[in-house]
């Protein structure tokens, strides 16, 4: 399993996944699922993977092959991030049915992706492109995207992402939604990388590489717990709290009584 996210907000967008990948309880290793193809001052996509290891491998080294031996269509052609979106979906599609073709244990190859970026100084944009090759824009009310294990880290999205959150702030908070992930998920883990883009710079923006034992990672995890065991402590009491040593029986009484009211 793996888990990646987007982030899309009115100063950039914000890219974070793990490397865990795994081919069965005995084959775990680490895998970059975060590609990059970036034309300085052009153009700027970024790419996260999920799926079969095969087919996503497969789907990024086409992509690079194609600008390079200029094939069309390719990322250089494509005037819009909707029409590279359609271009990738199209090819890891033709990937998944070429390598089916072939196999004879009944193989999941199907791959999903988060691919977004900016071309010259229109609005950068996010998607999320399904193995059946068609795809999702993020929306206004959550301009987030996720693929892999979400369930763990989507809560805080939920209630923090903005369109019109800071850029790092939205970055840390992808970084505490990968760290809750991962406590709570052994088939997702570090390295994690984080990539801010910020609007218009049209350049590959920041990168970061968060190996399990670094140090900003560790600093990172451990506020994240102190703040909600912080938060925990300031939630309002139970009635029965604010009123001092109480027996079974007051309790039960004073629960009866607000039932009433």
């Amino acid at each position: 399993m793996t888990y990646c996210l987007s982030i899309n907000v009115e100063r950039g967008l914000v890219f974070c996944s793990d490397s865990r990948t795994n081919a069965g309880m005995d084959s775990i290793g680490t895998y970059s699922k975060m590609h990059t193809f970036v034309w300085p001052g052009e153009r700027v996509f970024v790419l996260l993977s999920a799926g079969n290891l095969a087919t996503t491998q497969a789907v990024v080294k086409k992509m690079y092959r194609d600008v390079e031996q200029a094939w069309v269509p390719n990322l250089m052609t494509a005037t819009s991030l909707s029409e590279a979106a359609d271009y990738v979906g199209m090819i890891s599609t033709q990937l998944q049915r070429h390598q089916a073709s072939r196999d004879t244990a009944n193989t999941n190859f199907e791959a999903t992706f988060i691919f977004g970026g900016q071309i010259g100084y229109s609005p950068p944009e996010t998607f999320l492109i399904y193995p059946q090759g068609n795809y999702i824009h993020e929306s206004e009310e959550h301009p987030f995207l996720q693929i892999g294990e979400t369930k763990y880290g989507k809560p805080i999205l939920d209630r923090i992402i903005k369109r019109n959150i800071d850029l790092d702030r939205a970055a840390r908070c992808a970084l505490v939604s990968m760290n809750s992930t991962i406590r709570s998920n052994v088939t997702v883990g570090p390295p994690v990388e984080l990539l801010i883009y910020e609007r218009d710079s049209l350049t590959e923006g920041r990168r970061l590489f968060l190996a399990e034992d670094d140090p900003f990672a560790k600093q990172l995890s451990e506020k994240w717990n102190e703040g909600l065991i912080l938060a925990l402590e300031n939630l309002p009491k139970f009635a029965w709290e604010n009123t001092g040593a109480e027996t079974p029986e007051t309790n039960l009484s004073l629960l009866e009584r607000q039932r009433h009211r």
